[in-house]
């Protein structure tokens, strides 16, 4: 095989290899804030984890379930899903933050730039508090310690307050 073959297919593989990888990143990989429960072994895999379920009923009477994904360096977090299968919350403690842009999903970019916003309006580090219509972020903590949690108040299910998200 020429030098001039291999240089073109070296450039084939390449391309496939950048395609595969745009498909993966296209790809969602946590049951993110608002989205489905189809993605909870990708979360588990991310973090490189271990996988509980934790049953919860609310008191109006329906039922939701708690996937607690503990990360191979510690981080645990538990992602809130209604009986529709639905993200309404997520909560997360630990010696490092989670990726938030992965837990946050849609939610991500005006979380940014919020989080931007009250960077400049204040000074030191405080917890960081986002109420916008529509969503909740509380984002606290210092190094080895984080903590915070993100919720949709409108997809609570009945009876279920937001302090018991944790």
């Amino acid at each position: 095989m020429s030098k001039g073959q291999m240089s073109v297919m070296h450039g084939r593989n390449l391309g496939t290899w950048a395609g595969f990888v745009f498909l993966a990143a296209a790809l969602p990989a946590w049951g993110a804030l608002g989205g489905d429960a189809s993605t909870i072994q990708a979360d588990q895999a991310h973090m490189q984890g271990s996988r509980r379920i934790i049953l919860g009923q609310a008191v109006s009477g329906e039922p939701y379930t708690v996937h607690e994904i503990q990360g191979a360096h510690g981080t645990v977090v538990r992602e809130y899903f209604s009986s529709h299968g639905i993200v309404f919350a997520v909560a997360w403690h630990g010696p490092w933050m989670p990726d938030m842009r992965q837990i946050l999903g849609s939610y991500f970019e005006p979380y940014a730039q919020a989080v931007g916003s009250q960077r400049n309006a204040r000074l030191g580090r405080r917890p960081v508090r986002i109420e916008q219509p529509g969503w909740i972020v509380q984002n606290g903590g210092h190094l080895r310690s984080f903590a915070g949690k993100a919720y949709i108040p409108d997809m609570l299910p009945a009876g279920v307050r937001a302090e018991e998200i944790q």
